[in-house]
């Protein structure tokens, strides 16, 4: 090619990008002017569902534009996740991100059909849903020490219920083993509710489940709370230590819901999309809505949600090699 062809293309090149330039700028400054659609990965029901539609209904308000959430179920998350990954970047299709889906599946799973630090940009977290162990009245055993000294001293260890393979509450407890030395062995159920059901039955001495699960059981009496893996107590169980209290240094773990775009949305549109949630997030009716899902909002920048996936992913996978952890 001769150096007066390369100049002319050259030219022509930025002649059009150039004249792109003005349409693009005011699709984004418009943005959003159609509805958008928020994929959650999920059934409907559930703490990510209402999350999800507790975000959407706010955050399109604010916006001017209805966000209408689609349930796309499959494949432990894996199936709407990936749709999401394929979509355009253009802003009109988000993803309800999941810790279960975004940082466990990638390292539970053989293969997952997208990269979550790739093929997504981050908007932000919504919040972070405290995990709880719990234990049936029988357990004799009242702490944290004293649940991981019980668990040494039975020949076959101390059963606890998850709701499944490679769940948060499987990781936390397989951490726990890992961190304290505890004969824990895990019991996978389909879902939370039945375990649950057998742990006030005395069928299972002990279940990791959400704390919003969990409060009610507690309250009432038909079972009791151990301990919660977070950096400081849940407001609605101000007297349940944390694990951090009872002599596991940093052993923190809980379970998170946030907002992606599919990789290259533009800067403008997913600025835009973060300072719109984080003033849901700050809203106190919202906090309050949020808080009777078991969910503390966690207001921050792109940045801040991308180094958190990231960081999850790689301590997670750590959990997962030693305690060989593999979903079917």
């Amino acid at each position: 090619m001769t150096s007066i062809r390369r100049s002319t293309l050259a030219c022509l090149a930025a002649t059009v990008t150039a004249s792109l330039l003005p349409a693009i700028v005011h699709a984004q400054s418009g943005y959003p002017a159609k509805p958008i659609r928020l994929i959650v990965p999920f059934t409907i029901g559930g703490v990510t569902d209402a999350s999800a539609r507790l975000a959407a209904d706010l955050m399109g308000k604010r916006l001017g534009q209805p966000i209408n959430v689609e349930n796309r179920p499959g494949a432990s998350g894996n199936i709407g996740t990936a749709g999401v990954a394929a979509a355009d970047s253009d802003g009109y299709t988000l993803l309800l991100g999941f810790d279960g889906t975004m940082v466990i599946n990638p390292n539970v799973i053989k293969s997952v059909p997208f990269d979550p630090l790739k093929d997504f940009a981050s908007i932000g977290k919504i919040g972070d849903a405290k995990l709880i162990l719990v234990a049936a009245n029988a357990v004799k055993a009242n702490t944290l020490k004293e649940v991981i000294e019980l668990s040494k001293k039975e020949a076959n260890g101390l059963s606890y219920g998850t709701s499944g393979v490679g769940s948060t509450p499987h990781l936390a407890g397989s951490m726990l083993n890992i961190r304290s030395g505890s004969n824990l062995v895990h019991i996978a159920y389909k879902g939370g509710g039945q375990a649950m059901i057998d742990l006030q039955a005395g069928s299972i001495p002990l279940v990791w489940t959400a704390v919003a699960g969990a409060l009610p059981l507690i309250q009432s009496g038909r079972i009791k709370p151990i301990a919660i893996p977070a950096a400081e107590r849940a407001s609605s169980l101000p007297n349940v230590p944390t694990f951090i209290e009872n002599g596991l240094k940093d052993f923190v773990i809980d379970s998170w819901v946030g907002l992606l775009a599919p990789a290259r949305t533009p800067r403008p549109i997913i600025d835009r999309l973060n300072a719109v949630l984080n003033e849901v997030l700050n809203d106190a009716d919202a906090k309050a809505r949020l808080d009777k899902m078991g969910i503390t909002p966690v207001a921050g920048t792109p940045e801040q949600f991308h180094a958190s996936i990231k960081r999850d992913l790689e301590r997670y996978a750590e959990v997962v090699k030693a305690a060989k952890i593999q979903a079917d």
